[in-house]
């Protein structure tokens, strides 16, 4: 190679690096835009369906069955939906990762609408699914597209989309460390420049255009949180293995109840959807907490209002078979902000049930609760510093940072050394088996 070779090659790589950037920040416009327009249109939509569910309490006898109609009809529709575009399914994220990978293709730009109008149906009805699994997917194929546009090598196109997957994900909850994060930890599982500038380009500038649109505040107002008592330190570790734990049987029911499903191939997708809608509707009705992706029932939990145990251990219950029931629909949705909710009434639930402890009262609720929504995530995500980082930049607060930090990597150590696989691995090997399947 001659000196003159030696100096080119650099100059082409930062040529192209400079162009994935570029165009990292043009497709971050499109996410923040589209993203911020899929977070106001579910904000809608849940007002409407409270309105709808109050007004269906003034009606005697069958006001029950307007929200069972209602969520099963809006079920169908997104199922309907997927048929016509069945990368629309499900969270989207084991789609980005393969992708990633090389175990698939990008995402064409068809799957936007699909991915906008699917998930406002299904998450805006009351399943209990994530506005993050649509916006991130939606990202991926944003930038995709803008990476096809410029006539880019396929493996840069696939890495434009990792990066503004990691934007679709920063709008969702308005964290764009969070996003950034997430492109290394989960995705692409490394910090290589090449991968961090363009995601950190789409990243600043999506949240940017998403803030404009939806404003600029973090998505839980909550109050002033103490720093606990260093003395509380192996309580923390403590419920961090319990969260390992508790991580460990959510992913079983949500792998087994998609295996349930699967086994009803004879029965029309359709009709599962109804009646999967059906029961959330339900639920709906009898109370509005137990639905939905769960962020009124987390904010009232870190924002300082108190439940008796036998409610939190109720809304527990519930939300922890109904969050994997609606993943099975087969509707798009993720599971990131429910799991925060679930989270966050666990976390409330170890603070009554450790009263007995010195140190431990009532005070200590919201602190626990934010905490558990970090470890319950990094167990069931196995993406620890996403997930604290995420709980951070929604809450605001950070003197919770040592025992969340403790607790959450006790928790990703319990379920690691369980065997319990990462559910986006999980679910990703299930997506590459459905459409490869292997020779009987």
């Amino acid at each position: 190679m001659t000196e003159d070779d030696g100096g080119t090659e650099p100059r082409d790589s930062n040529r192209g690096l400079s162009l994935l950037c570029l165009l990292a920040a043009v497709a971050g416009v499109g996410v923040g835009f589209v993203g911020g327009a899929f977070r106001w249109c579910l904000i809608r939509a849940d007002e409407l369906r409270r309105t709808i569910v109050n007004w269906a309490h003034h009606v005697p006898y069958v006001g029950w069955l307007v929200p069972v109609v209602l969520v099963a009809l809006c079920t169908v529709l997104a199922v309907l939906i997927v048929r016509r575009v069945p990368l629309a399914k499900g969270s989207g994220i084991q789609h980005v990762e393969a992708v990633s990978r090389g175990e698939a293709k990008p995402p064409g730009i068809n799957l936007v609408p699909a991915r906008f109008i699917g998930g406002l149906l299904a998450i805006g009805s009351g399943l209990v699914l994530g506005r993050e699994g649509p916006t991130v997917h939606m990202g991926a194929a944003i930038g995709a597209e803008a990476g096809r546009r410029a006539r880019l090598a396929e493996p840069d196109v696939a890495m434009l989309q990792t990066s503004t997957a990691g934007a679709g994900l920063a709008v969702a909850f308005n964290a764009p460390i969070a996003g950034a994060l997430f492109v290394c930890e989960e995705v692409t599982h490394s910090f290589r420049l090449r991968t961090v500038l363009p995601t950190l380009f789409g990243v600043s500038v999506a949240v940017g255009c998403a803030r404009l649109v939806i404003g600029d505040q973090p998505d839980f107002e909550v109050g002033t949180v103490p720093t606990p008592q260093l003395a509380l330190l192996p309580l923390f570790v403590v419920f961090g293995i319990l969260t390992g734990l508790l991580g460990i049987a959510y992913n079983r029911l949500i792998l087994g109840l998609l295996d349930a499903v699967a086994r009803l191939d004879r029965i029309p997708p359709t009709v599962i959807g109804a009646t999967i809608g059906a029961t959330i509707g339900l639920t709906l009705f009898l109370d509005p907490l137990a639905s939905g992706g769960g962020d009124v029932l987390a904010q009232m939990i870190v924002g300082g209002r108190t439940f008796v145990l036998p409610i939190l251990l109720l809304y527990l219950a519930v939300r922890f078979f109904t969050g994997p029931l609606s993943y099975a629909a087969g509707t798009p949705g993720g599971l990131f902000a429910p799991l925060l909710a679930l989270g966050a009434l666990w976390g409330s639930i170890f603070t009554g049930l450790s009263s007995f402890v010195p140190g431990v009262d009532a005070g200590l609720t919201v602190t626990m609760a934010t905490i558990g929504m970090a470890a319950f995530f990094g167990a069931v995500v196995r993406a620890p510093f996403t997930g604290i980082v995420i709980v951070v930049e929604m809450t605001a607060v950070t003197s919770t940072l040592i025992p969340m930090l403790a607790a959450t990597a006790a928790a990703v150590f319990v379920a690691t050394a369980a065997g319990s696989a990462p559910i986006y691995d999980s679910l990703r090997e299930r997506m590459l088996e459905t459409r490869h399947p292997p020779l009987r």
